[in-house]
């Protein structure tokens, strides 16, 4: 099993589901506040490889759901800058396990990578929930209060 470093935003519904998931299939978790991390642009940029740049932001942050910040019209540069100075902007979580680091939590890629397949019977039905549930945006969906306020409080 593998050691799992995971970037995420304390409290956020989706990282909690995700860290279950990942301990379910028999990882160690490690978790850190993405949001207090000290980043620098090449370490953080490190967590996108191939990526386009779109899909390194957070399509629910604050700055995106307000329209000030335009995901698609950010180049690799600017997009960095944008997220070291507001860590809500970075797309969520961050994983590491080795020397391999990846951004959001694609089920099939990480499937794949590391496994995430119950550790044993007793956690199989929780997994397989887990795994059938969106668990890359908001657990609760864009139309909520919170979301209108800018900000996800869960």
């Amino acid at each position: 099993m593998a050691r799992v470093i995971f970037y995420e935003k304390p409290g956020c519904k989706n990282n909690t589901k995700q860290k279950t998931l990942l301990t379910a299939a028999g990882h160690e978790v490690v978790p850190y506040n993405l949001l207090t991390e000290a980043w620098t642009v090449e370490r953080l940029r490190s967590f996108f490889g191939d990526r386009p740049v779109v899909e390194w932001i957070n399509r629910a942050a604050p700055a995106v759901k307000s329209g000030e910040v335009d995901p698609e019209k950010l180049d690799a540069e600017t997009a960095l800058i944008l997220m070291l100075r507001d860590p809500l902007l970075i797309r969520r979580p961050l994983i590491q396990v080795g020397d391999r680091r990846e951004a959001g939590f694609d089920i099939e890629k990480i499937n794949a990578w590391i496994g995430l397949k119950a550790a044993d019977e007793s956690l199989q039905e929780m997994s397989e929930k887990l795994m059938n549930q969106d668990l890359q945006g908001c657990a609760h969906g864009h139309d909520h209060e919170h979301h209108q306020q800018g900000k996800c409080k869960h």
